[in-house]
């Protein structure tokens, strides 16, 4: 014995890691993959900016989602509080509006990411998803 304590007395349900939850949202980290959902579509609300594209190959079985403020949203409190509430808009949101198999990039804008009401920023990411998707199936 190490002086650690057993734990094979939990009962807990381990995942494998390789396997994604249903609508699961994984994060963008790497600048290329930002570039690369850069090339996409584009949708310019008053709160936020979307841009997405699909995953290559078109067989993913996840979203991905990543999230950017520029300096001139603010400082970094403010920037971080604005990626805060952009996180927390993806996560209420992509799960059920965005397509499995897309990658999304949330951006931040100056002074209105920050100062909407989150009600406001829902649903001008509800709107942002519905053009980019609308704009795919013509």
């Amino acid at each position: 014995m190490t002086g650690r304590p057993n734990h094979d007395l939990c009962s807990t349900v381990v995942r494998s890691a390789t396997e994604p939850q249903q609508n699961a949202l994984v994060r963008l980290r790497k600048r290329r993959e930002f570039i690369a959902v850069r090339k996409g579509q584009s949708a310019f609300c008053k709160g936020l900016i979307v841009q997405a594209l699909p995953q290559r190959p078109a067989n993913g079985k996840e979203i991905r989602v990543g999230f950017t403020c520029s300096k001139k949203v603010g400082n970094a409190v403010t920037r971080n509080r604005a990626k805060r509430r952009l996180r927390e808009l993806a996560r209420t949101i992509l799960p059920t509006s965005g397509f499995i198999g897309w990658d999304y990039v949330l951006i931040g804008r100056a002074q209105t990411t920050v100062g909407s009401s989150f009600a406001d920023l829902k649903s001008n990411l509800r709107q942002a998803l519905s053009t980019i998707h609308a704009s795919t199936k013509r």
